[in-house]
């Protein structure tokens, strides 16, 4: 006999993202007809363009759509009614600038027109290649590109050396994150060969490796530097500010954050600076600073959060700094400690903005009119049609240290920040989502990703704040942020769209606002980063069973599998959450065929068999044990034994370090099990010993795994060769250890296997003398699990009906096995058998009932007699013939035992397929 059973569904976690792949790999041409279609429209309702198509040169039409043409390029007929080979170059450098640098290429290798206009300088004016693998090749195939190029965006680990080979002359800003590895030397290189530098940002990851000596050499070489901006340097000291104040005269927005020292009394010769960020810097002395720093003649704006500023300090700036518009105290424990939590805002004519306020009646103040009851500031500001330029300026650096300060605090997590996120974090986030700058977009889409988690290892979030952003409208913002062309904006708000769908409603909402398809079109991107929080969001989204179809309807289980052949086995976190997803989608029978008619199974088993991370190991394994599930209703659990390599790859996870991995594995070979042909193929890939050996191991392991290793042996243990054969490689004993479990669903399977095994005489004497006895008549009297019962009984029936008499010595024996000890024994094994068949039915209402023939009353004792559960066991003729051997037994117990246990399979299905 056997038992059917689905593996486990599990939810998503974000993971840290890494580096690339190549910058130019081939990419799909879908983001370029969505461009196109775009364009389609725009020239419908642009009069400009439609002019200028009417009246174009006509040699350069013929020129174009000749060579279009000749080169095999987009002709009239791909989209009905515009002919792509005729638009104007205006229009199609338009076109350009709507694409990634992948796409870009693509569509400009199409033909020689395109090729020309791709290379245009304003199209290479700006470029994020911070999801790029930008190394010194890829810098020199970038290089013909780049003579124009003036801002840069870049991950620093690895690159900073690259930057150099762009041979961007011109370039006037550079932007890059992950900077621990950045040296002096190559940011000394970077500032010596980039004379023109305007504005320098690395962060928010500490900069460990740089030191004064780097911030001098960007004095010395970058005069016209107007912004600095530098995370996690730990010391500062005066000559490196006094170098920037003596050569760097236009420097007007200056941050060390998260600094462990800095030179409080020479910030005092910065005299050009207007905004100023020290927040999360450490060990300043606050009486100098606020003494010095407010007789700087151009402060506008300062930035104090996370540090521990008292009231003292806080009032010296509000009260001695001449020009100073805006105090930002974010998050200072010392001043907050301190200070009434009635604290104006608007101390004669300077805000502070701190926690204890209206944040967003602070920044309201700014602005001539002074508007009443503002509930978005940020979003008021953004309306208005007449704008002073200076508090333009203003306004946006707010936006700035805000997004910043808000990351830092969701990163850390804390729980006294319970009632701010709610009362006024949320909504400057869902602001933020609005702003015009897109580092600010982002930064608040990877803060509303990040504050929303409260248990990343278990995937959990905080409900409130969910449904709060849910509330706020924050799912649009988010999907438009992910509709963006920006492929930074793309994977930051396809991070915080999967971390909230962990909760169902906000998961409702994503579906219905069409988050599923623009996550499964995501998931397609060529760009890494995007292509992992896709899936990641397609992970969590498919959990449960609400979301699946409509997975499977936009495409995205092709898209899942497509990753997996796509990506190399060492971008771990993508094709763990790729599996991960198609795990929980292979769950629901109709998916799991689509998965399998997308060549899932061969994927997955290709990273079961190569791919070394756990996490992919774990998801693939558990992907393959939920397709195997459905083997009453497909085919998938025989294709999957007949995948060159797929069971003996399972068989070897099952020795895997990690408890999940075996988990998994086992799960799958348990399921796996069920058909005839990898049954015996599991045991000739070595399973009967890995899972033995498991089953040994597993006595401190989680129940998840106990279950599925018990479950496994289940399984093979439906052969009479595997039976005997885990006899004999000693996997009775951790099977009796595991029936012990009071986890229900571990003395279970161990009951089922155990109850398989007894069958076979060689078994039943093992059971016997390794002590399993007891144990089966306490799930036989105990289990509050029907089915642990039920087979306890049984493999108790099988022991105790005599076959084994012969086999025990009739005097005294040191294993307390003697002839004498087992009759009495077997006789209180068998009155417990008796009890739990009779706690069924009364026999005398059951022999009236047989007696008279009546339906209805034999009915009655069938509905009586029925446990729910047996309806997934399946006997073989073997077991049949034997439960009709018993029927003919003397003894009533074994009667009545067989006569149940026969009207029990004949009350669901009975097929003697083995």
């Amino acid at each position: 006999m056997k038992h059917h059973r689905k593996g486990r569904i599990k939810g998503a976690q974000t993971k840290v993202v890494t580096e690339s792949e190549c910058i130019f790999k081939e990419s799909s041409s879908a983001p370029i007809f969505c461009c196109l279609e775009v364009l389609k429209n725009s020239l419908d309702m642009n009069r400009r363009v439609r002019q200028k198509r009417e009246h174009g040169r006509e040699k350069d039409k013929i020129r174009i759509s000749s060579e279009t043409l000749e080169s095999g390029c987009l002709t009239s007929t791909t989209f009905s009614g515009v002919d792509w080979t005729t638009l104007p170059d205006d229009t199609v450098i338009q076109l350009f600038s709507y694409l990634n640098y992948r796409d870009r290429a693509s569509l400009a290798s199409t033909c020689r027109a395109f090729r020309l206009l791709g290379s245009s300088p304003c199209l290479w004016e700006s470029l994020d290649l911070r999801s790029h693998k930008f190394d010194t090749a890829a810098a020199v195939s970038l290089s013909p590109r780049c003579k124009n190029l003036q801002r840069l965006k870049f991950h620093a680990a690895g690159s900073a050396d690259a930057i150099v080979s762009l041979q961007a002359r011109a370039l006037r800003e550079i932007s890059g994150d992950f900077c621990r590895e950045i040296t002096d030397a190559a940011l000394s290189v970077i500032a010596a060969r980039h004379e023109m530098l305007e504005s320098v940002h690395l962060g928010p990851d500490a900069c460990e490796r740089i030191s004064c000596d780097a911030i001098k050499a960007l004095a010395y070489c970058c005069p016209r530097l107007q912004r600095l901006w530098l995370s996690g340097v730990k010391e500062v000291n005066g000559d490196a500010i006094n170098a920037l104040a003596k050569h760097c005269r236009q420097l007007k927005d200056v941050g060390f954050v998260e600094s462990d020292n800095i030179d409080e009394v020479a910030f005092g010769n910065l005299n050009s600076v207007k905004f100023l960020s020290v927040a999360g810097t450490r060990n300043l002395k606050w009486g100098s600073a606020a003494q010095i720093w407010s007789r700087l003649p151009c402060l506008v704006c300062l930035d104090v959060s996370r540090t521990d500023v008292n009231l003292s300090a806080i009032t010296g700036f509000l009260s001695s700094s001449q020009n100073l518009k805006v105090l930002s105290a974010l998050n200072c424990p010392v001043f907050e400690g301190e200070v009434d939590g009635n604290l104006m805002h608007n101390h004669k004519g300077k805000i502070l903005l701190t926690f204890l306020s209206d944040m967003f009646k602070g920044v309201a103040s700014l602005f001539d009119d002074n508007p009443k009851n503002v509930t978005d500031a940020f979003q008021y500001w953004r309306r208005l049609k007449n704008r002073d330029k200076n508090v333009d300026e203003i306004v946006v650096w707010i936006e700035c240290v805000f997004s910043h300060s808000l990351l830092r605090i969701a990163e850390n997590n804390v729980k006294e920040f319970d009632d701010f996120w709610l009362t006024q974090g949320v909504a400057i986030l869902l602001s933020l989502l609005r702003s015009s700058q897109e580092e600010v977009q982002e930064r608040a889409a990877t803060a509303v990703a990040t504050f929303v988690v409260i248990d990343d290892e278990n995937a959990t979030v905080d409900c409130k704040r969910a449904q709060a952003i849910l509330r706020g409208d924050g799912i649009r913002l988010l999907l438009n942020l992910a509709r963006s062309c920006q492929e930074g904006l793309q994977s930051e708000a396809a991070k915080a769209i999967a971390n909230l769908s962990i909760d169902s409603k906000v998961a409702k909402a994503v579906a219905e606002s069409g988050g599923i398809n623009i996550l499964a079109s995501l998931a397609k991107s060529m760009n890494r980063l995007v292509a992992e929080e896709a899936a990641g969001g397609l992970w969590n989204l498919s959990v449960g069973d609400d979301h699946k179809g409509s997975i499977a309807k936009a495409g995205g289980i092709k898209a899942l599998v497509d990753l997996i052949f796509k990506w190399p086995s060492s971008t771990e976190g993508l094709l763990e959450r790729a599996t991960g997803a198609l795990a929980n989608l292979g769950a629901d029978d109709k998916c799991s065929l689509e998965v399998a008619v997308a060549g899932g199974i061969h994927a997955l088993v290709m990273l079961a068999r190569t791919c070394k991370f756990d996490g992919v190991q774990e998801q693939s394994a558990r992907a393959l044990a939920n397709l195997a599930a459905h083997g009453d209703s497909n085919g998938n659990n025989a294709a999957i034994g007949q995948e060159e390599g797929a069971l003996e790859a399972l068989v070897q996870l099952t020795y895997s370090q990690n408890e999940g991995v075996r988990q998994e594995a086992a799960g799958a070979l348990w399921n796996l099990s069920f058909d005839d042909k990898n049954r015996e193929a599991i045991a000739a890939a070595g399973g009967v010993e890995a899972l033995v050996a498991l089953a040994q191991s597993s006595s401190s392991a989680s129940r998840g795994l106990q279950e599925r290793a018990a479950g496994a042996l289940w399984g093979l243990s439906v052969s009479e060769t595997n039976s005997i054969a885990i006899g004999r490689q000693g996997g009775i004993a951790p099977l009796i250890a595991l029936a012990r479990s009071d986890v229900e669903d571990v003395h279970e399977t161990a009951a089922g296997a155990l109850w398989n095994l007894a069958f076979y005489r060689e078994n039943a004497l093992h059971i016997v003398q390794d002590g399993g006895v007891k144990p089966l008549i306490h799930l036989c009297s105990s289990s509050i699990s029907k089915m642990a019962r039920f087979m306890a009984a049984l493999a108790l029936v099988y022991i105790f009906d005599g076959r084994i008499d012969a086999s025990v010595p009739a005097g005294p024996s040191s294993s307390g096995s003697s002839k004498t000890n087992m009759d009495g024994v077997g006789k209180m094994a068998l009155k417990h058998v008796e009890e739990f068949v009779t706690s069924f039915y009364d026999p005398q209402t059951f022999h009236t009932a047989a007696a008279s023939l009546v339906p209805t009353a034999l009915a009655q004792i069938a509905e009586a007699i029925r446990i729910q559960e047996a309806g997934h066991l399946r006997c073989s003729g073997a077991e049949i013939d034997r439960f009709l051997r018993m029927l003919r037994d003397p003894s009533s117990i074994l009667k009545s035992c067989s006569a149940f246990a026969l009207l029990q399979e004949s009350t669901y299905s009975l097929y003697p397929i083995y």
